[in-house]
């Protein structure tokens, strides 16, 4: 969890606990100047209600605008949202992934039940009690929006009668060579399991065994020493194995084999070795036997900070990619996912060999733990931006409902995914189904087959060659 993420929480739980607070003084003093009675019965009522309603992680207010800034030279214009429809002021520009800007207030019920934004074939849902500035995703779209047959209507919310739409042309980067930087087993198909799967030319790098967290395995009667070293033996298995259900062969994919949540530490002291935390390993080379090529921290096996750069040099390098899909530094908020965009930008610095795009993503967020909201099989909406991000192009291509199946499966592969929810989670969506409204998908327990499978990936484009 990144600094900002901890900052965020710390101050959420804060404010939940003086709220919490103030409530059982109030529920104290109806207990003994009312009815006894009413306390234990306002006490169960409260607890559903913020199981239902309040037990969200959203660290902004819902009337927050999001800030995006796009290219300058990016197409857009002004349309109508009258009659239900989405009408153009001008023909549709090219380009594949379109944008729809607007400001959308949630009505009474919105602050129930989550307000979503219906288009055509497509539902995108939003923050409970939103009013102001959001970005719908209408990539796929553009044959009925050119036509003038594009509906939208709104549920729990309100639309404006104009909204601005802007048009994104990029190439068909799956038909170029690709490299794609995992921190995790499973970041690559949280990510970009459709890019991947079509992708001629890809090779997927992931930079750690993902040891950490091993509580599940100690049930095998472990301890946490040997715990953490299965878990991390299961998930650089993951890494290399289930990238071939999406036709990527193992000689395509690369362990690094550094550990979780030290890269940040092996940046700031570049010639210090980093060993795990959990599994007391201090030699990356246990996780490298299956590698397809020979990189340099084979040499000493030792997880420091030049090392990886070293590594991320050699593999620039060997595959020369012209396209790298990595971690978005400003949006993503797992602090291993930063570092690994950080390590990727020092390795560019010292490569002879110089890729022409980053393809960012973000599978973690800083401020909103349900993003993409709604459920499985719907679009992605671009997730809040309450500070200024570089202005980057986006490029979101879509997902036909065999490949989205085929990326569900994908994820149930990953043994990290597998996991069973606690009770405390069962039962919160049983709550939130409901009173709330709310679906998860029949594919996994995991809230990512929720976040992840949907019809859209969505991915900023900052050009590296400039």
């Amino acid at each position: 969890m990144s600094a900002r993420k901890q900052q965020l929480l710390s101050r959420h739980r804060r404010h939940k606990r003086l709220a919490l607070l103030i409530a059982l003084v109030l529920l104290a003093a109806l207990a003994v100047f009312v009815a006894w009675w009413l306390l234990p019965a306002l006490l169960a009522v409260g607890w559903i209600a913020h199981e239902a309603w309040f037990a969200d992680h959203l660290f902004y207010s819902p009337r927050d605008d999001y800030q995006y800034r796009f290219p300058p030279d990016t197409a857009q214009q002004d349309v109508s949202l009258l009659d239900g429809r989405v009408t153009l002021s001008a023909p549709l520009a090219d380009g594949a992934t379109l944008i729809l800007e607007l400001e959308l207030h949630s009505t009474v019920l919105g602050s129930c039940f989550d307000p979503q934004v219906l288009l055509g074939d497509d539902r995108q849902d939003f923050e409970r009690g939103l009013r102001g500035r959001r970005y719908l995703n209408l990539s796929g779209q553009a044959a009925a929006l050119g036509r003038g047959e594009l509906s939208i209507s709104g549920r729990f919310c309100r639309l404006p009668s104009t909204a601005r739409l802007y048009a994104l042309e990029n190439s068909d980067y799956a038909k170029r060579r690709v490299m794609i930087l995992a921190p995790h087993a499973d970041d690559a198909e949280l990510a970009a399991f459709a890019l991947y799967s079509r992708t001629a030319e890809v090779v997927i790098v992931t930079v750690t065994q993902g040891e950490i967290e091993a509580g599940t395995y100690r049930r095998l009667g472990l301890d946490g020493v040997a715990a953490a070293r299965l878990k991390g033996r299961l998930r650089t298995w993951d890494s290399l194995a289930v990238p071939l259900w999406g036709g990527v062969p193992q000689s395509r994919c690369v362990q690094l084999g550094y550990y979780c949540l030290q890269l940040p530490a092996m940046l700031a002291e570049p010639t210090r070795a980093f060993a795990s935390r959990e599994s007391g390993e201090a030699d990356v080379r246990s996780a490298r036997r299956h590698n397809p090529l020979l990189l340099p921290a084979d040499a000493d096996g030792l997880p420091s900070g030049q090392n990886l750069r070293a590594d991320l040099v050699a593999l620039l390098e060997h595959f020369r990619p012209q396209v790298i899909v990595a971690p978005h530094p400003e949006l993503d908020a797992h602090a291993d996912h930063v570092a690994t965009t950080q390590a990727l930008l020092l390795a560019l610095q010292n490569s002879s060999w110089k890729a022409e795009v980053a393809l960012l993503y973000a599978n973690h967020l800083h401020d909103n733990d349900r993003w993409p909201m709604g459920a499985a099989g719907c679009g992605i909406a671009l997730p809040p931006a309450l500070v200024s991000l570089p202005a980057d192009a986006l490029w979101s291509p879509c997902l036909s409902a065999e490949v989205q199946l085929d990326k569900a499966m994908a994820l149930a592969m990953q043994h990290d995914l597998q996991e069973r929810l606690p009770f405390k989670k069962r039962l919160r969506r049983t709550i939130q189904q409901l009173l709330a409204g709310r679906r998860w998908p029949a594919s996994g327990e995991n809230e990512f087959f929720r976040k992840a499978v949907r019809r859209h990936e969505l991915f900023w484009v900052r050009r590296l060659d400039d």
